[in-house]
């Protein structure tokens, strides 16, 4: 790994009970007491490293390499010949200069120098050649027999299966990753990491992967909760809208349940007003918006006492919600529930005197 910032190689450290890389590069801070240049968690971008690897590996992708690589081996012979044609033409001339300078008399010593030099440059020009010929290590090109190619395009299928086998060790990954992968570049970004991984034949490729989400973004509530909560706030109460968001799969920041204390600071934090509050107090007009009345309400419409509401809602006369034990009641009020159970008129109890 490479820092794409200053070039340096990366260091590796394992978090998490030694299971999660992560990749920093220190140079600087060691040798130069600076700041740390970059710290990059390391699963994703292993994972889009090992993606490009197997990918690069696969059967179809195999072939065009094969057919590239005949391409490049018959450029190879075709450049093998003409340095051939070359050293032949100027070993030839070298050779008619020889013969030209055994051929003159001596007594021709003017001509003699002459063509002595022209000999010395042919031979030069030789061994120029010679040397520009090795240094390009131009060599004969190796053709794949059908069979090479077979064991290659199967090994290709086999592959994916023997990298995820659980006998398979991080250090034999390794060694299959170097004989493709030359090195591989991270650049942190604002929401991504810029992966360029670049291949031994010097090819490049480059992936976005997304930047890991940082602590408390990944404990947050997601934005679709606190909009479903929204929607559900006007006429159910925090419990049931607990209980609503838990029976669609709903989770919180955290990944557990929802309970109404959740629901109940969710609506804090982002303002939502509760149409179904779980006090009297909060519902002035002594309604909720799911059509459930408190009990004072209640009492009042069928001309009799608080107690007597309390009374009925545990009997079953009334259909009364309690969040809590000993908590207040709210009570569902129809129309044929007010006819057959209101009071002509409310019974008021007097004080008995003390005499």
């Amino acid at each position: 790994m490479l820092c794409g910032q200053c070039g340096r190689r990366m260091s590796v450290r394992y978090t998490g009970n030694g299971t999660t890389p992560s990749y920093e590069c220190t140079q600087v801070h060691k040798q130069q007491g600076g700041r740390t240049c970059q710290f990059v968690r390391g699963d994703a971008v292993d994972a889009a490293v090992v993606h490009l690897f197997l990918g690069a590996l696969q059967p179809a992708q195999l072939e065009v390499s094969l057919a590239t690589l005949e391409q490049i081996e018959e450029q190879a012979r075709q450049v093998e010949r003409q340095w051939r044609l070359r050293l032949e033409r100027a070993r030839y001339e070298a050779e008619l200069a020889r013969r030209r300078f055994l051929a003159v008399e001596p007594e021709n010593r003017l001509v003699a120098r002459t063509l002595e030099k022209d000999w010395n440059e042919k031979l030069a020009a030789v061994e120029k050649l010679e040397r520009e010929q090795a240094s390009l290590s131009v060599g004969a090109a190796r053709r794949l027999s059908p069979e090479e190619r077979q064991r290659i395009l199967n090994l290709a299928e086999d592959l994916p299966a023997l990298w995820h086998a659980p006998t398979t060790t991080p250090a034999e990954r390794k060694q299959l990753l170097r004989l493709l992968v030359k090195d591989v570049t991270l650049t942190k970004e604002a929401t991504t990491i810029r992966v360029a991984l670049r291949w031994q034949t010097e090819a490049c490729t480059v992936v976005a992967v997304p930047r890991p989400p940082r602590s408390c973004d990944a404990r947050r509530t997601p934005a679709a909760v606190v909009e479903r909560v929204r929607v559900l706030a006007g006429d159910h109460s925090d419990h049931r809208i607990a209980e609503r968001l838990n029976a669609e799969g709903y989770k919180s920041g955290r990944g557990g349940a929802f309970t109404a204390s959740k629901v109940q600071w969710i609506r804090y934090i982002h303002e939502i007003r509760s149409g179904c509050p779980e006090g009297p107090a909060a519902c002035v007009q002594g309604r909720r918006g799911d059509g459930r009345c408190s009990a004072r309400a209640a009492a009042k419409a069928l001309n009799v006492d608080v107690s007597t509401i309390a009374a009925w809602c545990q009997s079953g006369r009334l259909d009364g919600l309690q969040a809590t034990p000993h908590g207040p009641w709210w009570i569902l009020l129809t129309p044929e529930v007010i006819a057959q159970l209101r009071k002509p008129a409310r019974r008021r109890w007097q004080k008995r005197s003390s005499k």
